[in-house]
């Protein structure tokens, strides 16, 4: 049986003071668990990537608790949070954020100057499926290839958690089925816990669960029983 990962306890989050209060997230709960492919859905404004933050350890609740992997992370100081980071999630962005100036292998190479334990930079590559890219620079490569040396950044660290910022927002269609493929199969088959948050409901039909946001709130969790594989949506 699987165990929750994530678990979020009744987490509100403000911003601001006073008259000008503003809040992002208002009683949330939701668990997910070890291994499962999760999409958090909602429009613009939703609070999805207040979550995301939280997660992230990037953020922490006006109220409620945060807890990953056993881990108390809405407790902890900047110090905790930042080894939280390094040790514990993987980002990918939807911008890739890779420098300009490195190779993809370089790139990758990063995860050495923050976890110890960090993989091999040109295995990760041959993972995404970019080994023969290596010494290409971001600028040599389509979005879809710089989206997958991001994902083989994030992979590099080991994380028991990879999260997602509308991965695919900057790709075309058929590169980001590419890339939702590739992060389909690492909740498969390496049972790593994927977490994305996106407006596109096409993407929640692959998901084993989805969390739907509106205005700060949690409108419904729904359990998927039967995912559907990337290729077989209609996009």
């Amino acid at each position: 049986m699987s165990k929750a990962i994530v678990e979020f306890i009744n987490v509100t989050k403000k911003y601001g003071e006073k008259d000008a209060v503003q809040l992002a997230n208002n009683d949330v709960s939701f668990t997910i668990d070890e291994g499962e492919f999760v999409v958090i859905l909602g429009q613009s404004g939703a609070g999805k990537s207040t979550v995301l933050n939280m997660l992230g350890g990037m953020d922490i609740p006006t109220s409620g608790k945060v807890i990953v992997a056993g881990q108390e992370v809405s407790a902890m100081n900047d110090k905790e949070l930042s080894a939280y980071r390094a040790d514990t999630i993987g980002f990918i962005f939807q911008f890739y954020n890779l420098l300009p100036s490195l190779t993809a292998l370089e790139n990758v190479a990063l995860t050495k100057n923050i976890v110890k334990n960090a993989g091999d930079p040109l295995k990760m590559l041959e993972a995404v499926g970019l080994g023969n890219h290596k010494n290409k620079f971001p600028a040599q490569m389509s979005g879809g290839e710089q989206q997958r040396v991001s994902i083989a950044r994030a992979l590099a660290k080991n994380p028991k958690i990879i999260l997602g910022d509308e991965p695919t927002g900057a790709l075309d269609s058929e590169t980001g089925v590419i890339v939702l493929e590739l992060l389909q199969k690492l909740s498969r088959e390496d049972k790593k816990t994927v977490i994305l948050v996106t407006h596109n409901a096409d993407i929640a039909k692959c998901a084993d669960k989805v969390i739907r946001m509106k205005n700060g709130k949690i409108r419904e969790i729904k359990i998927n029983d039967n995912p559907v594989p990337v290729r077989e949506v209609e996009w």
